[in-house]
């Protein structure tokens, strides 16, 4: 099979055509260019042909580059395609302006070829790198999801529980960045649930002995489904699927892991996935009511869970109370994504 690789497009905009010949000999060799004389039209070429990169000129008349970036950053069709300013304009203060709404790169005339063309490759190599990750995540969210639709048909428990973690991470003092990771990471916990047959999975009545140790292979089954891996992102998943069902004082599974031995990662899944399920309706029980949950979590505080952490999340129960409400299943949001 013959595959086909899309010209990557690049939008060019200013309103000299003697400029927009120059960008065309630097880089019509390597790209397929579109071409825009003002800001309006630069925002139509924009929304209709999803160019990879734009190089726009601040001063134009009628609509100046600033706010033609200003439109494009404001409408999320727009948002995410990088802008390289190109401009005689070279004051500090223009070039700050210019980052604040939002570019990427300032290139001043008379520009030079060789630097054109260096820019352009960077800022595109960045792009791949971009999507290359949101195409990653995307497919971490829908394999949580497929999992999650096995006992539970909205989808709903991994947005909530993957919030919770997030604010409790918070609390915990994880930086933004391992926030974010464990917001998108958390969805993973039970995809080992894919292997586990559905008359053990749904069945409405307690787990026998065999029943039960089947059950418990779903978290090593989700770390061999996830696998080892460089990733940030993917690495904290495979943590999380394989220890958030250890406990405090080692009577947990897979490994019987104790205290800090479980990774903290863990430990905060841990906790926000019990809490979703105490409180919401399964095919074995009834959703409890809050302060019912809240009493029982407390009482597993140095058995089940990290003492600390049972601590910090009873301050932020107002939070994780809201995000309750805000996904409760009766609002029904199923195609809603994690991130929102």
């Amino acid at each position: 099979m013959t595959v086909v690789k899309m010209p990557i497009k690049i939008l060019v905009v200013d309103d000299e055509p003697n400029n927009l010949q120059v960008i065309n000999q630097i880089l019509a060799k390597y790209y397929h260019l579109l071409f825009a004389k003002n800001g309006n039209r630069a925002i139509e070429l924009a929304q209709q042909q999803q160019p990879q990169l734009i190089l726009l000129d601040v001063m134009m008349p009628d609509m100046d580059g600033f706010e033609t970036c200003r439109r494009l950053k404001q409408d999320p069709a727009t948002a995410k395609i990088p802008v390289i300013f190109v401009t005689a304009m070279s004051d500090i203060e223009d070039e700050y302006q210019g980052f604040e709404l939002g570019a990427v790169d300032y290139i001043t005339k008379p520009i030079s070829p060789a630097t054109v063309r260096a820019r352009v490759r960077t800022h595109l190599s960045l792009v791949s790198i971009n999507e290359l990750q949101d195409t990653r995540l995307q497919i971490i969210q829908r394999l949580g999801r497929a999992a999650e639709y096995k006992d539970n048909e909205t989808g709903l428990h991994v947005i909530r529980m993957s919030h919770y973690s997030m604010l409790l991470a918070r609390a915990a003092g994880m930086t933004e960045e391992e926030q974010d990771l464990i917001l998108h990471a958390a969805p993973m916990h039970d995809v080992g649930k894919i292997g586990i047959p559905d008359h053990i999975l749904l069945k409405p009545d307690k787990l026998d002995n065999d029943e039960w140790q089947i059950m418990q292979t779903h978290a090593s089954m989700g770390a061999d489904i996830i696998g080892k891996h460089d990733s940030p992102l993917l690495n904290m998943a495979y943590i999380i699927a394989s220890t958030h069902h250890e406990k405090w004082d080692g009577s947990g599974y897979p490994e019987g892991l104790s205290g800090t031995n479980i990774p903290l990662v863990g430990r905060i899944v841990a906790i926000a996935d019990v809490f979703d399920a105490l409180t919401s309706v399964r095919p074995y029980k009834n959703a409890w009511p809050v302060d019912e949950a809240i009493e029982h979590m407390v009482s597993c505080r140095g058995s089940h869970f990290d003492p600390h952490l049972i601590d910090l999340f009873l301050t932020i129960l107002p939070e994780i109370l809201h995000i309750k409400e805000k996904w409760a299943e009766t609002t029904a949001r199923v195609s809603v994504e994690l991130g929102q």
